[in-house]
């Protein structure tokens, strides 16, 4: 079945991103905006998950109860979630539905209404989150990790802190919305049974005139990457690790996606096997890609029990390193197969192709059609792993733990 994606970029900079999938009854939308926490003031950080937030309870006429009804009338699937550089809104509902949905998410992106009484509830549910953290060592250790990994804005927790979200006043929400939602640099996909003359058509007529602020990008601080400790006692020490990989841009990223999946996908990976099957020294244990647009990184988690937790760093890294002395092709086949069950899935879902693609434009500037992704994935070789191994090896690593003693390396 051939892809049938097409592009448009409006006058205001908004691109507009659309698969048909012929194949399917739904439909799936997706808007990126250039609005995450990277862009708070220090003294107000959380105000970006705090706008998304109020930002769907209340829009055009509609105050939060009947823009909850309205969607929940038209069977939508809903999400939202802040990161560093954007905040994300989705919705999956069925194709015959997706007009009204959009004219409905036209008012929650330019006519939120943002009310005041709605700001303490907000409030309350965005400490809730924060506060969950300290019942979460998994999650603590792993914000810390990219808090001292990643320079600043690109490793602040959206969750922001309990301080800026506090001070946080609906006048710097109202201030937020209107300086930092608008549709220079957005991205909106949308995938599944569409006509894309009349989907076009809708959005020009929703959002092509509005209009654009001049937003610049936010200022990457200079910083070292570091790692530490938190003592606490728990039961189980957690461990952090970061070290240097590459772009989704990058020659070497289907090299890299297939290191890390040899490293940690499956009951066969070798993390799983070497660590956890071989010695029992911890119970969770995995290894991810995490591609930024200038920067990549492998993020590595672990946990166990405190007598062992050395140990477990210690296996834990030379698994990392001696990836490098070989790939045998049995594990690259596995593998593979994996890869390409994961690619075909997401062709069966319209939320997951209208992802992928928005995603795609944010970090490459174009769709990368399922076929290529198919044949770099077919091309890849245990012998093209190694040499990106040698070339990216498991060095400089950042060791971030919480438990009741350090770790060393």
């Amino acid at each position: 079945m051939a892809q049938e994606v097409h592009v448009h970029t409006f006058d205001n900079g908004l691109t507009l991103l659309g698969e048909r999938m012929a194949h399917v009854r739904s439909a799936a939308v997706s808007f990126s905006v250039r609005a995450g926490c990277a862009y708070e003031s220090e003294s107000r950080r959380g105000l970006a998950g705090l706008s998304l937030d109020l930002m769907t309870r209340g829009a055009g006429e509609r105050d939060n109860r009947a823009l909850n009804d309205a969607l929940d009338s038209l069977g939508v699937d809903r999400s939202e979630s802040c990161g560093s550089m954007t905040v994300e809104l989705g919705a999956a509902l069925l194709a015959r539905d997706l007009p009204a949905a959009l004219d409905i998410y036209a008012d929650i992106l330019r006519r939120p209404t943002l009310p005041e009484e709605e700001l303490e509830p907000s409030r309350s549910l965005a400490i809730q989150d924060i506060q969950s953290l300290a019942d979460d060592p998994q999650g603590k250790v792993m914000v810390e990790l990219r808090a001292r990994y990643f320079p600043d804005p690109l490793g602040r927790d959206q969750r922001g802190t309990e301080d800026g979200v506090n001070a946080a006043t609906i006048d710097d929400v109202r201030e937020f919305v209107a300086r930092h939602v608008q549709p220079g640099g957005m991205i909106m996909s949308v995938a599944g049974d569409i006509d894309w003359p009349t989907l076009k058509g809708q959005v020009q007529r929703l959002l092509g005139d509005w209009k654009a602020n001049d937003v610049p990008r936010p200022a990457i601080q200079p910083s070292a990457p570091r790692g530490g400790h938190l003592e606490q006692e728990l039961d189980q020490t957690q461990i952090g690790i970061a070290y240097p990989s590459v772009t989704l841009s990058h020659p070497d990223y289907y090299c890299a996606r297939g290191a890390v999946g040899v490293l940690s996908e499956g009951m066969s990976s070798r993390l799983f096997t070497n660590v956890r099957e071989a010695h029992g020294l911890c119970y969770a244990i995995r290894a991810v890609l995490s591609p930024l647009k200038d920067r990549g990184a492998i993020i590595c988690y672990t946990a166990g029990e405190p007598h062992n937790a050395q140990e477990l760093l210690d296996r834990t890294v030379h698994e990392l390193r001696r990836l490098a002395d070989g790939i045998e092709a049995e594990e690259l086949d596995r593998v593979k197969a994996g890869l390409k069950s994961a690619l075909i899935m997401k062709q069966e879902s319209t939320s997951a192709r209208a992802g992928s693609n928005s995603a795609d434009w944010y970090f490459l500037g174009r769709v990368r059609p399922l076929a290529e992704i198919q044949a770099a994935v077919d091309g890849l070789t245990p012998a093209a792993i190694v040499d990106h191994l040698r070339r990216f090896p498991a060095k400089d690593l950042t060791v971030m733990t919480l438990g009741p003693k350090a770790l060393t390396i």
